[in-house]
């Protein structure tokens, strides 16, 4: 039984960038969460009941309204609560900015980064091409943070934390070459986030959510 009904509760799959986007934004919400983390091969029919597409994240909020995309999560999360202004409340033209960016590599570069990561695992002969095609991607951030210190402003929005966890993939996929590739903003950028006290809390491994099927309270 859940004794904090009324508080929101998470499902969600600790590595999974967009479970990942959505932790990111409750926590810069300061809202308190209920984790229910899980495995993909041993889903709550809790979960599946609230949201059969069987994806992760899913929020369940008090009044019992399910959210089952990341981004909307991430919406619903900050304007509850945005105590750094990520939303750029009063500037619509911004947030569509924002939305439109993230739109384009939650298309475009999810795409290329799934290819790119599977050329590698599978040792396959067009790793380069693949690599590349992320490339170019990568290098409109890396434009951007020449201008200022996050993607779109000196100050952090919406767009970087949604577009953190899939950069920190795309870092992974060739460590080596990314040490040494042409993208020394984006990297810094990176690097600030995965040093952050912020990203180390995001990512506490806690107990899978169905071993005894007790929620872990996320406090800010």
């Amino acid at each position: 039984m859940n004794k904090n009904s009324s508080l929101p509760i998470i499902y969600s799959l600790r590595n999974c960038p967009f479970a990942m986007r959505a932790r990111i934004a409750i926590y810069k919400s300061q809202l308190p969460v209920l984790l229910r983390d899980i495995i993909l091969k041993d889903k709550p029919a809790e979960m599946l009941a609230a949201s059969p597409k069987g994806t992760v994240p899913v929020l369940i909020t008090p009044n019992g309204t399910v959210i089952e995309e990341s981004l909307e999560v991430m919406l619903w999360a900050l304007s509850m609560n945005d105590p750094d202004d990520l939303l750029f409340t009063g500037d619509d033209e911004m947030l569509a900015d924002m939305q439109t960016l993230i739109y384009r590599f939650d298309t475009g570069f999810k795409r290329c980064l799934e290819n790119y990561k599977c050329a590698k695992r599978y040792s396959e002969t067009n790793i380069i091409e693949r690599r590349e095609a992320c490339q170019g991607y990568i290098a409109q951030l890396e434009q951007r943070l020449t201008q200022h210190q996050y993607l779109m402003a000196n100050r952090e929005s919406l767009a970087d934390i949604a577009l953190l966890p899939f950069i920190r993939q795309f870092a992974r996929v060739e460590r080596q070459w990314y040490l040494q590739s042409p993208y020394p903003h984006v990297r810094q950028w990176l690097t600030d986030y995965l040093q952050s006290n912020m990203f180390s809390k995001v990512m506490t491994k806690h107990e899978l959510w169905l071993t005894n099927r007790c929620d872990v309270r996320l406090d800010p």
